[in-house]
């Protein structure tokens, strides 16, 4: 594993009616969302690769693990900031952190980290980071 120091990037979202449970707050599966909305968002500004030049590459990434507290609920017109960075890239697999802060408070909402694993999209199969993806996320 890398023990490098990547850099952080942030996205700024908005709960939509839609993500509301009935405790009238964000459904905790949606906190999953906002995180993959961000990455993709990221990937494009920060990164220069956007999911759609990955995807024709034929490359993809896959949860393993998600790990995620819920420090503080997001209510209805909420914005929202999500704070993403890399802890560590291995072989095949790649950890990213996050962190959700409330804009008008700055206060923490959630907080945790995904292991996502490459895979080929057409066979399935995991596969080896190359290095120039590898160079891209070092930033």
């Amino acid at each position: 594993m890398s023990e490098k120091q990547y850099s952080a990037f942030e996205s700024e979202l908005k709960v939509r009616p839609d993500d509301i449970d009935m405790n009238n707050h964000v459904h905790n599966s949606k906190y999953f969302d906002y995180v993959l909305a961000a990455r993709y968002d990221q990937m494009e500004r920060f990164y220069k690769m956007p999911m759609e030049e990955f995807l024709a590459l034929n490359y993809g990434w896959v949860i393993n693990t998600a790990y995620v507290e819920y420090k503080r609920p997001l209510l209805l017109g909420d914005v929202f900031t999500v704070k993403t960075w890399i802890i560590s890239i291995a072989k095949k697999d790649l950890k990213v952190g996050f962190e959700i802060h409330r804009n008008k408070t700055g206060k923490l909402c959630s907080s945790g980290w995904f292991d996502y694993t490459m895979v080929n999209t057409k066979s399935g199969r995991s596969e080896v980071i190359p290095d120039w993806i590898i160079e891209k996320y070092a930033i």
